[in-house]
């Protein structure tokens, strides 16, 4: 997954490779975290942290994420029958991609201010706006949380639907992220769905939106340890050879520490990330949670400390769009405030202690 040729996907409408995305099929990694009963590999968490921090080293901008961690994970767990013969078979195929649209504009990061609502009883109708959906413009089919019951804020009484991304009332407004990366703005005016649609029970549907979004920040924090381990490794190469005074930059001692304080961040975030894979496999919610939160809080800073040293040691260079370091810092930067940044996830680990 070479750099040029990343910068080269950018350039293009879709923004990836659907050939690349044949080829993960192919592969077997869509079907990694399914599990065996729909036709995945029972992938475990150790398994996704593997794969996603290769990812994160070569800065790959397909949809693989949304598609099979967020939207994929709420489907295969919550759909019913029909969906995982449909919807899953498709995804694990990867002829079909899939978004969750979980973020709305007041909710800031709390997945429970869900102001999208579900007026009716079956069929429903959803009216709402989300934003920030990751693989939204390539999605064909959304998970959207609303609110059938309940307070704005309330945990209870959100469900979460399927939604066919050409169905009538569906509206969406396309745009490029920092780091590269695909979204879309939502927007929902009176989309009908039935039961049919319907991921898990009515009004219950939070625990699986909260397991899918655990799902999410594992792979995006692995993906920032491979990204982490680029930045500080590229920058003791260019060190090495960059020459001022008739030497290496790399033998002035000053510069030799911050390189050893850019190691122990990565190693640190790298612990971190592991302990937290672990724990979730052995499947205990609460202590799953705060070691996620730990890692969320390792990754923004330790991702910010090793990108800003990155760039400040390659000198002007690492400004340009042409220095790969540049571009593995906006997507560390922009992990950094996916699903809860780390100033969130450190209240949420405090209260949780």
């Amino acid at each position: 997954y070479a750099f040029d040729a990343r910068q080269k996907l950018l350039e293009t409408e879709a923004g990836f490779s659907d050939g690349n995305w044949s080829e993960f099929a192919e592969l077997g990694w869509l079907a990694l975290p399914f599990p065996e009963e729909v036709g995945g590999f029972g992938g475990s968490p150790v398994d996704t942290m593997v794969v996603m921090e290769e990812f994160g080293k070569g800065l790959v901008v397909e949809p693989f994420i949304s598609t099979v961690y967020l939207a994929g994970h709420c489907l295969a767990h919550g759909g019913s029958a029909a969906h995982k013969e449909q919807i899953v078979a498709e995804l694990i195929a990867g002829t079909k991609k899939a978004a969750l649209a979980f973020v709305e504009p007041q909710a800031r990061f709390d997945l429970a201010n869900v102001a999208t609502e579900a007026s009716g009883s079956g069929p429903y109708k959803i009216s709402g706006r989300k934003g920030i959906v990751l693989g939204g413009p390539s999605a064909d089919v959304f998970v959207v949380p609303v609110r059938t019951s309940g307070g704005a804020t309330d945990q209870s009484g959100i469900s979460l639907f399927v939604v066919d991304a050409n169905a009538a009332g569906v509206s969406r407004r396309d745009y490029r992220t920092i780091d590269g990366h695909q979204a879309s703005e939502l927007m929902l005016d009176g989309v009908e769905v039935t039961d049919d649609d319907l991921l898990g029970e009515k009004d219950n549907g939070f625990g699986l939106l909260e397991d899918a979004i655990a799902q999410g920040m594992l792979a995006v924090s692995a993906e920032a340890v491979g990204a982490m381990e680029v930045m500080y490794k590229t920058t003791v190469d260019y060190c090495q050879t960059r020459e001022q005074f008739g030497q290496p930059i790399g033998k002035f001692q000053v510069l030799q520490h911050k390189m050893v304080d850019m190691f122990m961040e990565h190693e640190q975030t790298k612990s971190l990330l592991y302990m937290a894979a672990m724990k979730m496999e052995r499947g205990d919610a609460a202590e799953s949670a705060r070691a996620l939160s730990a890692l969320k809080v390792r990754v923004g800073r330790g991702g910010r400390f090793v990108g800003q040293s990155a760039i400040q040691l390659h000198g002007g260079m690492g400004m340009t769009e042409e220095m790969a370091v540049g571009h593995y810092f906006k997507r560390v930067t922009a992990i950094d405030t996916l699903f809860g940044n780390h100033d969130f996830h450190l209240k949420k680990y405090a209260n949780a202690a």
